[in-house]
């Protein structure tokens, strides 16, 4: 008598059901990669296309000029993401360095005072406008928009009142008549112009340790673990016994403090108190800020994303210019290569979820 093989009859379906369940399996990694690695990736393609367009765009003096034109962006993109850590928004960023650059010209060139103190009082200047826009937000209730809006425009009509809206250079008229005896100092100038082996421009230095300091402080540091928390769920922090508050007000300071740094290298930079030369920070700085949450797939504000993301913006802005695009249409190119970079890597993680 036989009797009935112990072995399950074959599935004909289960080799079809592992292929799908492969294929499923490598687009989803394929996808993973692309919100990993999708903005760098538009980046290289972006420095590939300028320099086969334009082979001295490859040259590393220019190279070199665009991590400096970079430098300022970055440093106020990066204060911007500390307060985007808190799920707040300073939008006061570029009038703080305007700030800073035409109180730096007034100290030296009216006032005739020295390098010094000129710093000193740009750095006090930056954080105690972070502690005016903190206060108004926190003790003040007023939402961070709002508030920091309100600082741009006071601070941009405040700049331009002791000079009567004139830029400040060398041997200007004053009020009274007379003219000014002070000049920028050669230290001063050299924060924005010396170049180390006559190649690496001071600036780019100043930002990359600025940087990395920042990174530490919001990675690696308890307090930077707290300023995210806030950002994630601000009342089960409260909860958990932080002073809530005190980082909210901290993590604007720190924002105009980096938006005065900035000011201070724009200034050594073009020496001169111009009153125009911080007009186009705020933009360039929130989109280096903002594209840092592509960066990697990160999706939310941090200090290496916001680097690549002003250089980013640098490197664009610069390939533009030496490929002569004209002035009125590289604002609707960067706009366009900024919202298909963010849409390339965000579409591909919504369509993930779904």
């Amino acid at each position: 008598m036989s009797t009935p093989s112990s072995n399950p009859a074959p599935n004909p379906a289960a080799p079809a059901a592992a292929v799908q369940a492969g294929a499923a399996k490598s687009a989803l990694t394929f996808k993973d990669f692309v919100i990993k690695f999708g903005l760098l990736i538009i980046l290289g393609v972006m420095i590939v296309v300028f320099w086969r367009l334009e082979p001295a765009f490859a040259n590393a003096r220019n190279m070199f000029s665009i991590l400096q034109a970079v430098s300022v962006t970055a440093l106020l993109a990066l204060g911007v993401t500390v307060t985007l850590a808190i799920a707040g928004f300073d939008l006061s960023i570029g009038s703080t360095a305007a700030m800073s650059l035409m109180a730096s010209s007034y100290v030296m060139v009216i006032l005739n005072q020295g390098t010094l103190l000129a710093v000193l009082v740009c750095l006090l200047l930056g954080a105690f406008i972070g502690f005016l826009n903190g206060v108004l937000i926190v003790k003040g209730r007023i939402p961070d928009l709002l508030a920091t809006l309100g600082m741009m425009f006071l601070l941009l009509g405040l700049q331009l009142i002791p000079t009567g809206g004139r830029s400040i250079a060398k041997g200007m008229t004053l009020s009274d008549g007379s003219a000014a005896t002070g000049s920028f100092t050669d230290a001063f100038l050299a924060l924005g112009r010396y170049r180390l082996f006559d190649l690496i421009p001071l600036p780019v230095i100043i930002m990359l340790v600025a940087a990395v300091i920042l990174w530490v402080f919001m990675e690696r540091s308890r307090y930077g673990r707290v300023l995210y928390a806030i950002g994630g769920n601000e009342k089960a922090t409260r909860l958990a016994g932080a002073p809530v508050e005190r980082y909210k007000i901290a993590a604007y300071m720190i924002s105009g403090l980096f938006a005065s740094i900035g000011g201070i290298l724009l200034a050594a930079r073009v020496g001169r108190g111009d009153v125009t030369s911080g007009s186009s920070l705020l933009l360039d700085s929130v989109a280096a800020a903002l594209i840092g949450y592509a960066v990697l797939g990160a999706k939310k504000p941090n200090v290496f994303g916001t680097a690549v993301g002003a250089l980013f913006v640098g490197t664009l802005l610069n390939g533009l210019t030496m490929l002569n695009a004209p002035y009125y249409a590289q604002d609707f190119v960067k706009g366009l290569v900024l919202v298909f970079a963010l849409l390339f890597t965000f579409g591909f993680a919504s369509s993930q979820r779904r």
